[in-house]
Formats: structure tokens, sequence, C-alpha cells
């Protein structure tokens, strides 16, 4: 028996935002593809209404008030209203701070999952009151969900410390590929192997004004592209531009998604990562596998990441010396490439994370997970036959 399962929580798909989009994608479209009727909530000013299917997946867009604290859990309580009718075997909810409008769905007896993503209460760019409201999600995530997702073995201690509370642990997921292609990036006026790549959300948290100065002490023709954005960050994204005006070398290019964004991946020399809150973070994982030498800061999170597959850093000095030596160093790049690619296949691979998922929402709807293979099976079956007929 094939399942219905909703998706909340995220701003939709296709992906235009971060990492919870491309995270709904992958997961919706992947599960969707094994024939289930997945339903993702959408965010009017992401998807349009008329846009009523992505890829197999049935897209259900709904209003929110566009305010930098209202934006998420107005979206999130109005998508649990319209799903309770929905008759899903199961949800995911996406963000913690989401937590509170899971009653609505548990009462009208959907099982629900929440994955919790990062601990949002350390960003710098919330108030205090924003800050409370996320311990007090936490905590709610942590009691009135079916289960509750972690995707970092840290974030998972973090909530068996603070709370009392097992979690379950599912690893993101990213795709392993490398394709040179100059036609692909010369839109952003570089060459393939010939620039620097830095990729997030342009808020103070993820340091791109550390990546900025620590690039303008290395002495290279190479170029630092800056790929990213941020929805009430206008000031904070002027005093970073402002900072790489004088250096030539340095090129924002705003979001960029789909396959723009795989060739600025497939195509860097090296990729720096410098976020510091979060649990796994998308764009490291997506640098691995398309092939970068990765530096990252060292955090708990980002370190948990890459493993032996990447070079860490503490500073901005740190990073600038580091930055030199691998752009002196083509072997050394070369050696982390491969490193990178094959830990993304043997921990970080997508239809893996899409199976124990898949497994989870079986279990909660009370499917014996045999079952839902057998299922499966018999519907690829069903289809061969019916292309077959004249």
């Amino acid at each position: 028996m094939l399942m219905r399962i909703a998706i909340l929580g995220t701003r939709g798909v296709p992906a235009s935002y971060g990492g919870f989009e491309t995270f709904a994608e992958q997961l919706s479209t992947r599960l969707a593809a094994r024939g289930h009727q997945v339903t993702v909530y959408c965010r009017s000013h992401y998807v349009s209404p008329r846009q009523l299917e992505y890829r197999g997946v049935r897209l259900q867009v709904l209003p929110t008030i566009r305010h930098k604290y209202l934006d998420t859990i107005v979206h999130a309580f109005l998508s649990a209203l319209h799903a309770m009718s929905g008759r899903y075997d199961a949800a995911l909810i996406c963000n913690a701070a989401n937590a509170p409008f899971i009653p609505i769905l548990r009462l009208a007896g959907t099982p629900v999952v929440i994955n919790v993503d990062g601990l949002e209460h350390k960003r710098r760019k919330w108030n205090w009151l924003a800050r409370r409201y996320y311990l007090l999600a936490e905590r709610l995530a942590t009691w009135l969900p079916n289960e509750t997702v972690t995707d970092a073995r840290v974030i998972q201690d973090y909530y068996l410390a603070q709370y009392k509370q097992q979690t379950t642990m599912i690893a993101y997921g990213a795709e392993v590929a490398r394709a040179p292609d100059r036609a692909a990036v010369r839109q952003w006026g570089v060459e393939p192997n010939r620039y620097v790549l830095y990729v997030s959300r342009l808020e103070p948290e993820n340091n791109a004004r550390l990546v900025i100065e620590a690039f303008k002490r290395v002495h290279t023709s190479h170029k630092l592209v800056i790929v990213g954005d941020a929805p009430y960050a206008e000031e904070y994204i002027k005093r970073l531009r402002a900072d790489a005006r004088r250096d030539r070398r340095i090129i924002f290019t705003s979001f960029v998604f789909g396959d723009a964004y795989r060739a600025l991946q497939q195509n860097a020399y090296c990729y720096v990562h410098a976020t510091e809150v979060g649990g796994t973070h998308p764009a490291l994982l997506e640098a691995m596998g398309y092939g970068n030498c990765v530096l990252t800061l060292a955090t708990p999170e980002n370190l948990e990441a890459v493993g032996e597959a990447g070079i860490a850093y503490a500073d901005a000095d740190e990073l600038a010396a580091q930055l030199q030596r691998v752009l002196r160093d083509g072997s050394l790049v070369n050696a982390y490439r491969q490193r990178a690619q094959k830990r993304v296949r043997e921990h970080y691979d997508w239809e893996r994370v899409v199976d124990r998922y898949e497994e989870l929402f079986a279990r909660l709807a009370g499917q014996p997970a045999l079952d839902m293979a057998l299922a499966f099976e018999e519907s690829e079956e069903r289809e061969a036959v019916e292309a077959r007929k004249p």
C-alpha cells in the first residue's frame, strides 16, 4: 500500500531559497517517483498559485504574512489547518519553529514527524523574543510529534542533553557529479577552476564578511564568487558589498538555483564554508558531492559533516593561510576532491536518506516496511503492463 504524505514548513518547491527547500524538493520528488502521493505546502510569494504540480509532486500554495517574524509560522499554521482534511498517512513538518502546530494535524489523526534543523535560537538575526520562542518550540518539538528527527549527531546529542529526549538521526543528502563547463559559468565572468566559491544566506552568523576579509589577504588571480542573498537583511548585505567594492576579484551573484547553481559548484577550484549555527548544512554537502576541496569553519556540526575530507580553519587569519596553501597546490586540491565525493557516497546518498524517511512514514502509518516495498514493486509492475498495452 502506497502512502499519502504531506510536507509542511518550507517555502516550497522547486527550491528557490535554502536548504529546507532543497531537502523538500529532493525528498518529495523521489518519494513521488516511488509511487507515493506527496503534497508540498508552498508560500505564495515563492511559488505561483497557478503551479499545481512539480515532477509528480502536488503543490498546495497558500498565502502568509511577509514579515521577518511571522512569515514562517503563519504559513505553517494555515498549512496545518488545510492539511487536516487531507487524510494523509503521515506529515513531515520542517523547522522546530513550527512545532506548536503539530496538534492540529494529530487531532485529525495524522502521524507527524518534525525535522528540527539546527539551533535557530543562536542566530544573531533574532531579537530576544524570537529566541525565547525558538527555545520553547525546541521543547515542544520533543513532546508533540510522533517522531523528532535531527540531521546531525551534534544536534541529536544537544536534544538528548538539553531535553532528555532521544531523537531519530537521518542525515541530509547530496548528489555526486562533476562536469567542467566553461559556457555555464561565463555569465558571472569566471572560468572553470579559476574561482573560490562561497554559498550561503547572507546573514551575520554565516560569516560572509570573514570570508571576504580572508580572501582580500590572499595573493591570487582567482576570483571569489559569493552566492546568496537574504530577505530582511538589506543593510547587512549593503555593508558586505561595500567591504568588497575595492577588490574586483569578488563577485556577488545573489541567489542561484538549479542547473546554474550546479555549474557554479562543479566548476569551482575550492569551496569555503563559514556558517556557525545549524545542523548539517546542505551547501557544504553539495560542495563535497560536486567534487570540491572544502575549507570549513571548525564548528562541531561542520567537522562532523566533512570528517577527514575537508580542511578546517578557526578564523580569518587561518582561512587566508589555508586558501593561499590550496591555491598553490593543485595536487592537494585533487586529493581532497576525491575524499569529499567518497564521503558523500558513503554517508550522504540521497536514495538512502529517502529510504530512511520512507521507512519512518510507513511505520507511523502502521504499514510494515515489507508490505510497503511489495506495494512499490506491484505499482512498478502495473505501470510496465500498462506501458505494453497497445
